[in-house]
């Protein structure tokens, strides 16, 4: 390996942010305004656009080989939007605001085109399935992909110069997702950020390991990601598929069953009913991206490919990371710290001995991630590993202790050691848990008497004056004012280019998506 290092392969990981943001007024309440129009068009805009609702905004940033450049992009995003919000906020936690019921969070409406209809409907159907709150949510997604150069040399060391290269980047593509899934835990511990939440964002009685906080605030003793939780991104009936990244085959399989198959719940809530758009479909899911997996392999769709066809076509491409929540401690959600403690932990559970994992095996994997994030910064917390307890902290400890080697191989492509410091400056968290982002906000609530909404009502009115007051990078200003007046003409040429009925291109594209697409 300190071969790779010395060819400078390592250096040149490619890294692209995702960051989702709640509008919300002056109040702390959701924002019921349309997106607005000076951000650009949410179907075309390339960089600014929203998730599920109107008020949830989304982030993207090119992909960069320096962590500083994305993030550096990232803060001009938000330093251009809140030269167009007026009075509204961007939320700083993954935790909703205060929400005023189902009905509250409005779903994005992307115009009339087909490809914006389908956004909407497929909106729609997350509604009738699981409900709009749930789709409130905020959070941070991290792309990641591994130097070109790399893969033939590691193929070349492994004695595998009989498989394809692209054959080879993608089961080793799965080799990190596994080792990722097994260790993830490890991600909610350090950079859980929600521990707590707003009253309104729940329509019954509270959980059990919830807490009362004052007259509107719930929070874990321990808990560590609501977010990830049970109230988060979980649904019953995706669990049955039982996806565990075994390999590129049984994924794409896997997914193009369950968005083929229908089930009876969805069925029962009508797909187009007197011309009322309910759903997609009545399947298990509508498309491949209701699937909700904290890792997912990803390849750059063409315009006529769905994303299991891209990978069966060309194989995994990159990585997104999805179980980050927002840091609401840094206006940007993420740090370079993070950033480069991310890179050193998926390039160790690329490095790292990685079998398949069985059926059972998937369920305590499970079970660990549960019980991090709700009892992540209880001292005695235990976990599954190999059939026997481990305590947390001193699992914790012995992953930092084979990270150190990996963050070495890293920085001897830098000028400096940025990822042995990231280590360094994180590994303190191990044997305190107060000093993680959950412990903070969580001792911040208790300590003051605070109100999780005044809590961060109060984090996003210093970063917006912050974002406000600070200068933006002069070519990338004037780039997003043109991106603005050109992703809204774009999106009137794509409503004028079509000529066939929504119902038939809808048609048209699960006929495409039930079938594997050849590599060009």
């Amino acid at each position: 390996m300190q071969g790779l290092a010395r060819q400078g392969l390592f250096g040149r990981l490619r890294r692209g942010i995702e960051k989702e943001g709640l509008r919300v007024d002056g109040a702390g309440r959701i924002a019921q305004t349309p997106h607005p129009h000076a951000l650009g068009s949410k179907l075309a805009h390339p960089y600014i656009t929203t998730d599920y609702s109107e008020a949830l905004l989304e982030y993207i940033t090119p992909v960069y080989c320096r962590p500083t450049d994305a993030l550096a992009f990232l803060g001009d995003l938000l330093r251009y939007s809140y030269r167009k919000l007026d009075d509204e906020l961007i939320w700083p936690a993954s935790m909703p605001s205060r929400l005023d019921g189902n009905d509250s969070v409005t779903i994005a409406d992307y115009g009339t085109s087909n490809v914006g209809t389908m956004k909407h409907v497929y909106r729609k159907g997350l509604d009738v399935r699981y409900g709009r709150i749930m789709q409130s949510i905020a959070g941070v997604h991290y792309n990641v992909s591994l130097p070109e150069d790399l893969w033939p040399r590691l193929r070349e060391l492994e004695g595998r110069t009989g498989e394809s290269l692209e054959g080879y980047r993608s089961s080793r593509y799965f080799d990190l997702i596994r080792n990722f899934r097994r260790h993830s835990w490890l991600l909610l511990y350090l950079f859980g950020a929600s521990p707590a939440l707003d009253r309104s964002f729940l329509t019954g009685e509270a959980p059990s390991h919830l807490e009362a906080l004052g007259k509107h605030t719930l929070a874990g003793r321990y808990a560590t990601s609501l977010r990830m939780s049970d109230l988060g991104y979980q649904n019953k009936v995706q669990e049955q598929l039982k996806i565990c990244f075994n390999s590129l085959s049984n994924y794409v399989g896997t997914l193009r069953h369950a968005i083929s198959t229908p089930w009876p719940d969805y069925q029962r809530f009508g797909v187009n009913v007197d011309g009322d758009w309910r759903q997609l479909n009545a399947n298990i899911l509508q498309i491949e991206n209701e699937y909700y997996s904290d890792i997912r392999p990803k390849r750059v769709a063409r315009h006529d490919e769905t994303p299991t066809q891209a990978l069966e076509a060309r194989g995994v491409e990159y990585i997104e990371v999805r179980c980050l929540d927002l840091d609401p401690f840094t206006p940007l959600g993420i740090d370079e710290t993070q950033m480069r403690f991310l890179d050193t932990f998926l390039l160790w559970c690329l490095l790292s001995e990685s079998p398949w994992i069985p059926d059972e095996e998937c369920d305590r994997l499970d079970d660990n991630r549960r019980l991090v994030v709700e009892s992540g910064r209880d001292p005695d917390l235990m976990l599954s590993v190999g059939g026997r307890q481990r305590y947390l902290r001193d699992w914790s400890h012995e992953i930092f202790g084979e990270l150190d080697a990996v963050a070495e191989l890293l920085d001897s492509q830098e000028d400096a050691t940025p990822h042995r410091d990231a280590l360094a400056a994180l590994k303190p968290r191990l044997d305190d848990p107060e000093l993680t982002p959950s412990g903070q906000l969580y001792a911040q609530l208790v300590n003051e008497n605070m109100e999780y909404l005044d809590q961060m009502l109060g984090l996003a009115e210093r970063q917006a004056a912050e974002l406000r007051d600070a200068p933006m990078d002069r070519a990338r200003e004037a780039l997003f004012e043109q991106l603005v007046e050109t992703s809204h003409q774009q999106q009137v040429d794509i409503e004028r280019a079509d000529h066939e009925d929504f119902a038939t291109f809808l048609a048209h594209y699960f006929e495409r998506a039930g079938k594997p697409l050849s590599a060009a």
